[in-house]
C-alpha cells in the first residue's frame, strides 16, 4: 500500500498510465449492438469474445436456433448482439442476439417507412382481426388488418399463407415496437396505375359499347367495360338509367346483360368515370308542351307500388297515379287489386312541375262523383236505404241504396231513449235499415245519417211546458245523487238531485222513496238547443206555499195578539198631548 501514497513517484504514475489506458479501450456501452467473436460452441452454449469486456458473453444455442442462425454460427465467426448489462451480480456479461436482430430489423422497418419504401413479406398465420406478416429480411413480425388484405372481399385466404410478396408500412408504433403493414395498399396501387391507362383513353361524350352488368345497388349499377388496356368498373347512377322513375336497378337490369353507355365525367383523382344510358336517347320530358292541365289522355300503366301506380303518357313520360286518385269512395286502396302492369286507363292531369319533371294525373276525376249525385238525388234532410256492412265500437257504416258510399251512423243518432250501447249491440253485418240523411261532406268524401230522426222526438212533450209549471212523474229508481223519474205520457227520463228533493233538508232523502210512486214536480229549466230540462220537488214546494200566502193572507191577521195595536195607541195619545 506505500506505493501508492506518493503519486509523484515513477511507480504510481507509471500504474496511472496503465490504468488509463485499459479504460480508454473499454468503450463497450449497455443498450448497443456490439459484435462479438465466437471462441467456443458446446451443445448447449455459445462463448463471445466481446473487447473491453471483463470476461466471455454466453449465448444459449436454443436462441440462435429460434432467430434461424444456429447452423450459420461456427468458432471464429462474429455475431452481432445487444449488450444488456456489462456486468449482472454475477460478475457476468449479459448478452441477446434475438434482441439485437429485432432492433436492427426495426431500424430498417423504420427507415423503409420514412422513405415509403415497400418490403417482402410473407404471411405466417391467421390471428383476430386479420394475418401476422413475416418480413423476409430481418424475420420481424407485423399485423396486417383483415381490410387491408385485399381491395376487393375475400372469403379464404389460404392461397396466400406463405407466399412472399410486397406490402406497405402504414403505421409504426414507436413506444411499442408495433408495425401495421397493408397489402391492400400495394394491390390498388398496382391497378391505379392500369386504370389510368385506360380512363385516358375516354373523352365526355365518348359511346360505349356493349358493357356489361356486373352488380347493382340502390344508388346506380355498375358495368364492366373492357378495352385492349384492360377492365375498368364504371357506374351509372340510379337517375342516369332512365329518364322514368326507376327505384332500383334490378327492376330494369339482370346480372350479364349487355348495354351501351354515355360517358357523362371522368375524375382523374378518383379514377371514376361516370356513365348514362338515359341521355343516349332524346329527352320525352320536352314533349310536355303537348299536354295541358284538366284533359283526359289514355296513359300506359309500367310499374304499380303500394302507394300508386307509375304509368306513361308516351314513352320514356312517366307520371305518377297517387292511390288516392284512383277512387272516390275506396279508402287506403291498393293499386295491385284494381290495376295489372300494360293496363290502358283514362286520366286527367292535375299537375305539371317542369322544374321538378313530375306529373301527376288523376283517374277518379275521369268518373262522377258519386257525392255530388248523391246530394243531388239525396239532398239533406232526405230518407235513403242503407245496408250496414262495417260497425266499430261507437259507430255503424251503411252502403247507402246503389251508391258505393258508406254512410256514417254515429251510436248516438240510433235512439232518442235507449242507452246508446245497447242500441249499437242490436245490429250486425246485413241488417237493412231506412235512415235520414243529415249531413254530406264532399270535400272530405263524408256523409252522415240518423235512424232516430225518424222517429217521433220524445223532446217534443215539453214544447207545451213552460218553466215553473207542474207536472206528474213517476220514479224510476233512486240513489245517493238523487231520483230518476219519468214525466208521464213522456219516454224519457230525467234526475232529480237530492238538494231538489224537498225544502227541508231532514226530508230530502233519497231513500224515502223506493220506485213506482207518482209525484209532482216543477220544471226548473227547458232548454231545446242543448235538449235538457231540469226539475224540481223543492221548487214546486216553494211555489205553492207562495200561492198559499198570496191566497189566504188578510190585513186583520195577527190583530188579535197581545199589544197589537199598542203601537197606534201610542200614536193617537202623542197627537192630542201635541194639539193641546
Amino acid at each position: 500500500m506505500e506505493i501508492f501514497k506518493d503519486l509523484t513517484s515513477p511507480a504510481s504514475q507509471q500504474f496511472e498510465k496503465l490504468l488509463n489506458s485499459q479504460f480508454t479501450k473499454n468503450s463497450i456501452q449497455e443498450g448497443k449492438i456490439i459484435e462479438g467473436k465466437v471462441t467456443k460452441i458446446t451443445n448447449k452454449y455459445i462463448f463471445l469474445f466481446i473487447e473491453g469486456a471483463k470476461s466471455e458473453a454466453v449465448i444459449d444455442v436454443n436462441e440462435m436456433k429460434m432467430i434461424g442462425m444456429a447452423d450459420e454460427v461456427k468458432e471464429g465467426s462474429t455475431i452481432s448482439v445487444l449488450l444488456e448489462k456489462i456486468e449482472d451480480k454475477n460478475g457476468d456479461v449479459v448478452v441477446s442476439a434475438q434482441k439485437a436482430q429485432k432492433i436492427k430489423g426495426w431500424n430498417k422497418l423504420v427507415k423503409c417507412y420514412e422513405n415509403n419504401e415497400l418490403i417482402n413479406g410473407k404471411i405466417t398465420q391467421k390471428t383476430k382481426g386479420g394475418v401476422i406478416v413475416e418480413h423476409i429480411e430481418t424475420g420481424s413480425l407485423m399485423f396486417c388488418p383483415g381490410s387491408q388484405i385485399s381491395d376487393k372481399p375475400i372469403k379464404n385466404i389460404d392461397h396466400l399463407i406463405g407466399v412472399e410478396q410486397k406490402f406497405a408500412l402504414i403505421k409504426l408504433d414507436m413506444v411499442r415496437g408495433n408495425s401495421v403493414v397493408s397489402r391492400r395498399q400495394v394491390v390498388s396501387s398496382n391497378k391505379k396505375e392500369d386504370k389510368v391507362k385506360i380512363i385516358q383513353n375516354f373523352k365526355v361524350g365518348d359511346i360505349i359499347k356493349d358493357a356489361v352488368v356486373k352488380g347493382y345497388s340502390s344508388f346506380g349499377c355498375f358495368f364492366e367495360v373492357t378495352t385492349p388496356e384492360g377492365t375498368l368498373d364504371t357506374l351509372c347512377h340510379l337517375q342516369e338509367i332512365s329518364y322514368s322513375r326507376v327505384n332500383h336497378p334490378d327492376e330494369i337490369f339482370n346480372i350479364g346483360e349487355k348495354h351501351d353507355l354515355k360517358v357523362i365525367s371522368i375524375d382523374m383523382e378518383k379514377l371514376q368515370v361516370g356513365c348514362s344510358i338515359k341521355q343516349l336517347s332524346p329527352d320525352p320530358f320536352e314533349h310536355i308542351s303537348n299536354y295541358q292541365i284538366g284533359n283526359q289522355y289514355k296513359v300506359k300503366v309500367v310499374k304499380i307500388t303500394d302507394y300508386g301506380c307509375f304509368c306513361e303518357l308516351e314513352a320514356g313520360l312517366s307520371t305518377l297515379l297517387h292511390s288516392s286518385e284512383i277512387s272516390w269512395t275506396k279508402k287506403n286502396i291498393s293499386p295491385k287489386k284494381i290495376f295489372n302492369v300494360g293496363d290502358q286507363i283514362d286520366c286527367i292531369i292535375t299537375e305539371i312541375d317542369k322544374d321538378k319533371r313530375r306529373v301527376a294525373i288523376s283517374h277518379r276525376l275521369t268518373q262522377e262523383n258519386p257525392y255530388s249525385k248523391l246530394e243531388n238525388d239525396y239532398p239533406v234532410g232526405s230518407e235513403i236505404d242503407g245496408v250496414v256492412n262495417n260497425s266499430n265500437e261507437y259507430a255503424i257504416y251503411l252502403k247507402l241504396a246503389n251508391f258505393d258510399i258508406d254512410g256514417f251512423l254515429h251510436s248516438n243518432d240510433l235512439s232518442y231513449t235507449g242507452n246508446a250501447e245497447e242500441e249499437l249491440n242490436k245490429y250486425k253485418k246485413g241488417d237493412k235499415l231506412t235512415v235520414k240523411i243529415l249531413e254530406i261532406k264532399k270535400s272530405d268524401q263524408k256523409v252522415r245519417v240518423g235512424l232516430k230522426q225518424l222517429q217521433k222526438d220524445p223532446f217534443d212533450w215539453f214544447k207545451e211546458k213552460k218553466v215553473n209549471e207542474a207536472i206528474t212523474v213517476k220514479v224510476v229508481s233512486s240513489d245517493n245523487k238523487g231520483l230518476i223519474v219519468m214525466p208521464e205520457g213522456c219516454e224519457l227520463e230525467f234526475l232529480i238531485k237530492k238538494s231538489q228533493i224537498a225544502m227541508s233538508s231532514t226530508d230530502a232523502r233519497p231513500s224515502r222513496f223506493v220506485g213506482g210512486e207518482r209525484i209532482d214536480a216543477a220544471i226548473s229549466e227547458i232548454n231545446f238547443e242543448k235538449r235538457k230540462v231540469s226539475l224540481s220537488i223543492k221548487l214546486l214546494e216553494e211555489i205553492m206555499n207562495a200561492k198559499a200566502i198570496k191566497e189566504h193572507s188578510s190585513p186583520l191577521s195577527g190583530k188579535n195578539l197581545p199589544f197589537s195595536s199598542l203601537s197606534e195607541q201610542l200614536d193617537d195619545k202623542k197627537n192630542k198631548k201635541d194639539g193641546e
